[in-house]
């Protein structure tokens, strides 16, 4: 029973862990400066990338799909920008537009140009696969599953850039015209904001799904938003009820259904994007109670 623990659960456990992190760091941003939806933008449009880079290798090769997903991720902001700045298109719109076409022209690519030797379906992109999660020889770097190593070096990176780019994060965001003064470019680190974005949501794309990602991204942030009024705590508040709503989601979607009843199990994607929700909604009753 161990044994099958380190090999399926804890994967997945780490998996959701580190991705959970990331994105309510990324996310706290993305609300502060309004543009949570952005991320979903971001999310459906790394598709079309993440299967040209798989069809350029052949396989799931993890360099060339995030470099693919990376691509398409910055086209769909800069179509986003252009069409908002460019062609005065209202905000929501641009984005509906742009995540729409870049989702479908991903979903063409998806059943029409990969064949059964690599192993990625509609599903997977929707509601990921961490129930397939396996680590082989557990608590072997050598056998750890790609996924982890991925995840881990981009919060890593997270965090680095977080760190050393603080002042000029909230700087920007709160004050452009002060920032400009100081010789901060808002318009770099907002590409900067989004690039890593767009790394975060490839990293987790295979695992988490896009609806998950979407979720960890603007529950825990939009919670953490309404607890706190300060930078710092917003990113510790919301880093902890992501990972709460990550932990608890995953462990709660396999016994769940049968104390209720149901002889099944819940995909652990969806049972975590609920948790986020339901953990929103929670957090509005209570804040204006």
């Amino acid at each position: 029973m161990f044994e099958e623990f380190l090999q399926i659960d804890l994967p997945a456990l780490l998996i959701v862990i580190l991705a959970s992190i990331q994105c309510a760091l990324l996310g706290s941003y993305l609300l502060l400066k309004k543009q949570a939806v952005m991320i979903d933008a971001i999310s459906h449009s790394v598709l079309p990338g993440i299967v040209a880079g798989a069809i350029f290798s052949g396989a799931l090769y993890m360099p060339a799909i995030i470099g693919g997903a990376l691509i398409a991720g910055l086209l769909a902001i800069f179509c986003v920008t252009h069409l908002q700045i460019v062609q005065k298109i209202e905000y929501g719109a641009a984005i509906g537009i742009t995540f729409t076409a870049f989702f479908s022209l991903g979903v063409i690519l998806l059943e029409t140009q990969i064949d059964s030797r690599i192993h990625i379906d509609t599903q997977h992109v929707l509601y990921g696969a961490l129930e397939l999660t396996y680590w082989e020889q557990p608590l072997s770097l050598e056998t750890m599953p790609t996924t982890i190593k991925t995840l881990f070096i981009m919060l890593c990176v997270t965090l680095i850039t977080i760190i050393f780019c603080f002042k000029e994060f909230t700087l920007t965001i709160f004050d452009p015209e002060y920032a400009a003064s100081r010789g901060y470019k808002q318009s770099a680190y907002t590409a900067l904001l989004y690039a890593l974005c767009a790394l975060a949501a490839v990293s987790c794309f295979q695992a988490t799904g896009s609806i998950l990602i979407i979720a960890l991204f603007v529950c825990p942030a939009a919670c953490a938003r309404l607890l706190t009024q300060n930078v710092k705590h917003q990113l510790i508040i919301s880093s902890i009820i992501a990972l709460l709503c990550a932990v608890t989601g995953y462990i709660l979607s396999a016994p769940l259904p049968l104390w209720l009843g149901i002889d099944t199990t819940l995909n652990s994607a969806a049972a975590i994007a609920c948790l986020c929700g339901l953990s929103l909604i929670v957090t509005i009753i209570a804040h204006k109670s």
